[in-house]
């Protein structure tokens, strides 16, 4: 059985509902496609000393966007699962001084396919996101997250 489409709003209220801290950085969800998925975050609530969004801040929409096509994806296969990450690598390319947009992708074409199977035979899987960070135009920064699901919890 096929699961749900979620919308951009569905998507920000589930945000904004169970992880509260994409509501204090006032994250919104610009754009769910099941093969990417774009958030966006200002400056003002993201603000560092230097005037320019805190490193802690950027890497949060990383993950929340990676963490968010997966929701996404695993809601379009009918898959009930728990969804969290493993680990992570961000890369700063530039300051970022105003909002700026995470686009979260699947890089590697097989690597869906892979995950489900191994999900349904486990109850477990890994899968790797991308997640690019861009201001004004420019690439600013990714992140390669490692993501975990895993079977709900029996009752």
């Amino acid at each position: 059985m096929k699961g749900r489409t979620l919308n951009e709003q569905a998507v920000q209220q589930y945000l904004h509902d169970h992880i509260p801290l994409s509501r204090a950085m006032q994250v919104e969800v610009l754009s769910v496609q099941p093969d990417a998925v774009v958030l966006s975050a200002p400056l003002a609530p993201n603000i560092n000393h230097q005037e320019t969004v805190f490193g802690g801040s950027a890497s949060a929409v990383a993950i929340l966007a990676a963490w968010s096509l997966l929701y996404v994806r695993l809601n379009i296969a009918g898959i009930a699962s728990r969804l969290v990450i493993q680990g992570n690598t961000m890369q700063y390319e530039l300051p970022i001084s105003g909002t700026f947009t995470a686009r979260a992708t699947i890089t590697e074409p097989a690597a869906w396919q892979r995950f489900v199977r191994t999900f349904e035979r486990r109850g477990r899987a890994r899968i790797s996101v991308t997640s690019v960070l861009e201001y004004e135009g420019r690439q600013v920064g990714s992140l390669q997250g490692e993501f975990v699901a895993l079977a709900p919890e029996a009752n």
